[in-house]
Parts: C-alpha cells; sequence; structure tokens
C-alpha cells in the first residue's frame, strides 16, 4: 500500500489583496496617488517624498484626476475624508463597489 506523504506548505500562502483607500475594493494593482500634487507641493516648499499619499485603484485615480484641478486636490481636497463629502465620489465610490476588481473601467 502507497504511503501518503505530508501536505505540503509550497506554495506560501499569498497575502490577502491590498484595499483601495477610496472604494476599499481588495484589486491586485494599486496606484499611489499624493493627496497633495507634486506639482502644487513643490510649490509650497514641501519635498515631495514628504507629501501624504493614499493607494487607489487605477479606476478610483483616474476620476479623481478626470474630476478635479490639481489646485482642487491641493486645495480642500486633500485627504480621502474630504474627497468621499464630494457627492461626484461618492456616487462613483457607490457605482465602482458593484464592479469586480478585475474589470477594465473607463474613466471619461
Amino acid at each position: 500500500m502507497p504511503r501518503r506523504l505530508p501536505m505540503s506548505n509550497w506554495p506560501p500562502p499569498s497575502a490577502p489583496a491590498p484595499r483601495c483607500g477610496l472604494c476599499e475594493r481588495q484589486t491586485p494593482h494599486l496606484t499611489e496617488h499624493h493627496l497633495i500634487p507634486r506639482s502644487q507641493g513643490r510649490r509650497r516648499g514641501v519635498p515631495v517624498h514628504e507629501l501624504p499619499t493614499v493607494l487607489l485603484c487605477p479606476a478610483c485615480h483616474k476620476f479623481l484626476h478626470k474630476t478635479f484641478t490639481n489646485a482642487e486636490l491641493a486645495g480642500e481636497l486633500s485627504s480621502v475624508d474630504a474627497l468621499l463629502e464630494q457627492e461626484p465620489v461618492r456616487r462613483f465610490v457607490a457605482w465602482i463597489r458593484t464592479q469586480p476588481a478585475t474589470k477594465s473601467v473607463r474613466v471619461r
């Protein structure tokens, strides 16, 4: 009678996919969004590596830059909470949460 080998632990269990800071979906790929855009931070004399960032899925990142100017993002929208208070962002986040993370989303 053949002998059974113990269960292998290879490959090691993978870590769960990271979550988007805006829509909170688990996505395989996230991009770094500067809450104060780099161009605006340099004008204020802040080094780029000291600017606050959040990891966003590509769809949320594209939506923010298509919807708001860098001046708006640097001024009143320089935090995730401030972004979520905006009606267009709330509507987009409510819709994008219903989409699978693997689906490519076209942002207009």
